[in-house]
């Protein structure tokens, strides 16, 4: 018997954890698999010294601190090049595609992303050669005529994101030099609003797996992901926008990721794309919640199994060839995305899902309607609302689940 030991390096995650590990418990899996039997041990990733030559424990990391936590992303960096770790998301590729980078690198493949602007910040901590570069190569501009040629509406955001920090919506020259007064060190970008859009979709993306989900990002943060029917989206947006999220994850190394983008006069504007740790808690997901855990054992499972090699670079020249090749700017997107669904190895994927999880979604069915599911529900409710209305929303989030439930069961019948 061969095991794969699959580790969770975690933060403030409470929910899915649980959820994913119990019925990876519940699954017992023993698969029969490449002249092996293999079965799965989980543990959590914790955070020690550790010798740069200590061998690596695990087979598979499903990582969600590397964005800002550095001694687990350096264990991680470490344990990729002295161990043939797998985990998600290449570690080199978060540490340096802030969102500046990865909307220049899409736009160059020609996807449609809003017209945006760098501005230099509008104050600096000290250093020792700020002042004598400042006074020698910083230029004096006008950020009203800036403004103008970006166009009002836009947005001022922070250029690597973070959380909606420093967001703001811009209409006028006075609110655009009230809000630079305001930014402080911040370096920031303004981008041109898609006003008009009649649809704002976030896809996630998790391996060769993609969830649909209209987003309302002025709704309370319980309410944003929408519960809609399958039907709000075309077989051709679908197609259009996971082509995308493929193209942008397959890019810089993220096997998980969300792609924000809003739809006017039929053009899908990507506006929001490098989250390669997107929100994976019942408290905001809520009926998307277990697809978030089911996708994550597929994609854990299918990677430790079958030894799948961590791609250790990023290897851009492919996509960069296809934009000499002559074609209609759907028919290059369709092309990038291929590249990815190779990289992913979708049809394998898919081929092992269906031999050794075909039962997970019964599984699945079945734990969510249990107390030990809603006390891992109630578990992150209670971590971020107050006591007085920790029943209420435990109560309207169990709710939403069940909603799947009944969903599944549905479809399934």
């Amino acid at each position: 018997m061969a095991t794969r030991r699959i580790g969770l390096s975690l933060g403030a995650d409470l929910c899915w954890p649980i959820c994913y590990e119990e019925i990876m418990r519940q699954l017992n899996l023993s698969i029969d698999y490449g002249g092996e039997s293999i079965n799965f041990e989980i543990s959590r990733v914790t955070i020690e010294p550790f010798n740069i030559r200590q061998p690596c424990p695990y087979d598979l990391v499903i990582d969600r601190v590397t964005h800002w936590y550095h001694t687990s992303r350096e264990w991680i960096k470490k344990s990729i090049l002295m161990d043939d770790l797998y985990v998600y998301n290449n570690p080199w590729s978060i540490q340096s595609m802030e969102k500046q980078s990865t909307y220049c690198a899409m736009a160059k493949l020609g996807i449609p992303v809003p017209d945006t602007w760098m501005i230099p910040p509008k104050s600096y901590d000290e250093q020792a050669d700020l002042d004598d570069t400042l006074d020698r190569y910083a230029r004096l501009f006008d950020l009203g005529d800036i403004g103008r040629q970006v166009g009002y509406p836009h947005y001022m955001k922070p250029y690597d994101g973070g959380a909606w920090k420093g967001v703001n919506r811009i209409d006028n020259e006075e609110k655009l030099r009230e809000t630079y007064e305001d930014s402080g060190k911040l370096l920031m970008h303004l981008q041109a609003s898609v006003e008009g859009f009649d649809r704002f979709v976030r896809c996630i993306g998790l391996g060769p797996q993609f969830r649909m989900v209209s987003y309302n990002p002025s709704a309370p943060l319980h309410d944003r992901y929408e519960i809609r029917d399958d039907d709000f989206l075309t077989d051709d947006d679908r197609a259009q926008l996971e082509d995308t999220a493929m193209t942008i994850n397959s890019f810089f190394g993220w096997d998980f990721n969300s792609c924000e983008s809003l739809h006017r006069d039929g053009i899908w504007y990507p506006i929001d794309f490098a989250n390669a740790c997107p929100d994976s808690q019942v408290t905001s997901l809520h009926y998307h919640f277990p697809w978030i855990v089911l996708a994550n054992i597929r994609w854990s499972v299918f990677c430790a199994a079958t030894r799948r090699t961590m791609r250790k670079n990023l290897d851009w020249q492919p996509y960069y060839d296809l934009l000499q090749e002559p074609m209609s700017d759907r028919e290059r997107l369709a092309a990038y995305a291929r590249i990815g669904h190779q990289r992913m190895q979708t049809e394998r994927f898919r081929e092992f899902c269906d031999q050794y999880l075909g039962h997970l979604d019964e599984v699945a069915v079945e734990f969510f309607e249990t107390e030990f599911a809603k006390d891992a529900v109630r578990n992150k409710v209670a971590s971020l609302f107050p006591a007085n209305e920790v029943e209420e929303f435990t109560e309207l989030f169990w709710e939403r689940i069940g909603q799947w439930r009944k969903d599944q069961l549905q479809k399934a019948s």
